[in-house]
């Protein structure tokens, strides 16, 4: 009966693959990740969506995926990690796909000493997976100084192209439950200004909002990967496009100095997509 199961979740994925449509470009040597946030809850929802981004990984290879908080809402014993982590995303942890977390409001901190989380321990830290990005992972839950004298280092001594941070809390949104964090954005805005980071992600709307950019920043909101908030997002000036309808996910490809991304709901529909340039006056002007 298992068997009989699997090969027929498997047949079911082929299908979806099939049908999904990529707009990225798919370039030689470029950096591929997907992006989810608010994932954790074992439930349908997450594993319609978990099944779509397994789909799309069948057409576009990405080699990690950014985890952008509450990773596992409710208890987190080793049922929870299995439930709610490890078999809605099997077929990409099969696949040698990793993933990177980032601590949200329903987290618990031991999180981070969980190996297929990749934090090594930490409440944030920096990665590379080429040599012209780097990646900045923050716990947006408690920014005391020791994390953003950590940040500025870290920023300062970063000599990648890009620069994508990613965490939790957003500091703008246009959410009428949430909204944005201003204290977080008075501590951090200043920091992203000086060192040239170039785009921010993060979750806890559930919804999907890119904010036009600011001050030179492109900020996306992506917390439906289980959640979803339905009516929640008050279009303001500050939107460039968002959508609130449906579950979704990210898929990015950042080929030379262009970031290239696509954002997909659980139906396999494209509600947003495009091309962010990376700030090389900006970098200029920091060197």
């Amino acid at each position: 009966m298992r068997r009989a199961l699997t090969l027929a979740f498997a047949l079911s994925i082929a299908a979806t693959a099939a049908a999904q449509k990529i707009t990225l470009p798919m370039k030689e040597g470029s950096v591929r990740f997907a992006v989810i946030g608010d994932s954790g809850t074992g439930g349908g929802s997450q594993r319609k969506v978990a099944e779509r981004i397994a789909a799309s990984h069948k057409v576009f290879p990405f080699e990690f995926v950014l985890m952008l908080g509450d990773n596992l809402y409710g208890g987190e014993d080793p049922d929870d990690y299995e439930d709610k982590f490890e078999r809605p995303y099997k077929l990409l942890l099969d696949a040698g796909v990793k993933f990177y977390a980032s601590l949200g409001n329903h987290d618990e901190p031991a999180q981070r000493f969980y190996k297929p989380f990749n934090m090594n321990g930490e409440r944030y830290y920096s990665f590379k997976p080429d040599g012209s990005v780097r990646f900045f992972a923050l716990d947006s839950n408690y920014m005391q100084q020791e994390q953003l004298d950590w940040l500025e280092k870290e920023l300062a001594a970063s000599g990648s192209d890009w620069k994508i941070a990613f965490f939790h809390h957003p500091i703008y949104s246009s959410g009428d439950h949430h909204g944005p964090d201003e204290e977080l954005r008075e501590r951090l805005e200043p920091l992203f200004v000086k060192h040239a980071v170039d785009v921010v992600f993060t979750g806890h709307e559930h919804f999907y909002e890119r904010v036009k950019p600011q001050n030179g920043i492109h900020y996306i909101i992506s917390g439906s990967a289980a959640k979803l908030r339905r009516g929640d997002l008050a279009k303001s000036s500050l939107t460039a496009k968002g959508y609130d309808q449906g579950y979704t996910f990210m898929i990015v490809e950042i080929a030379g100095d262009d970031l290239h991304f696509q954002a997909i709901n659980a139906e396999g529909q494209t509600i947003d997509s495009g091309v962010i340039r990376r700030r090389i006056e900006a970098k200029k002007k920091e060197d």
